[in-house]
């Protein structure tokens, strides 16, 4: 009986992450920030780039759209977003700012809002997270790509 029950957690917690990974990758596919090819490498360690060398340090970058925020979520873990706005992807000068608190991302002309984190909407008219880029972090080289 035991079993019978874990086979059918087992099964179930399957089906939810293939049903997860389908609306993630549905989401990614229907995002108003039109998709745009990024390769980009960044070296942390090089002092140019001191502003991501600590835990939670920020730092703008070319690259994307409208250019992108490195954050530094651990010490191997980096988040790249597009700082192109959700809401108004076809105004050039609705780009995500970082705001003084280093948590928050606004975006000037609609005001809407984001965390820097994992760039999920705090605040609307947006309803759509900013575009994250995949990251690859080795203890020296940070790729960035999609």
């Amino acid at each position: 009986m035991i079993r019978l029950f874990s086979l059918i957690i087992t099964i179930g917690l399957i089906f939810a992450a293939c049903n997860k990974k389908n609306k993630t990758n549905q989401s990614q596919v229907n995002h108003p920030v039109p998709y745009v090819p990024v390769d980009i490498t960044i070296y942390p360690n090089d002092p140019l780039n001191f502003k991501i060398q600590g835990i939670g340090g920020w730092q703008y970058f070319s690259g994307g759209i409208n250019g992108l925020i490195v954050y530094r979520k651990s010490q191997q873990e980096f988040v790249a977003i597009e700082r192109t706005s959700s809401y108004l992807p076809d105004n050039a000068t609705a780009k995500a700012q970082v705001q003084s608190d280093n948590f928050t991302l606004r975006d000037t002309i609609s005001n809407s809002k984001w965390q820097i984190v994992d760039a999920m909407v705090t605040n609307g008219p947006a309803q759509w997270p900013l575009r994250i880029y995949g990251t690859n972090y080795d203890g020296n080289t940070l790729r960035i790509r999609n």
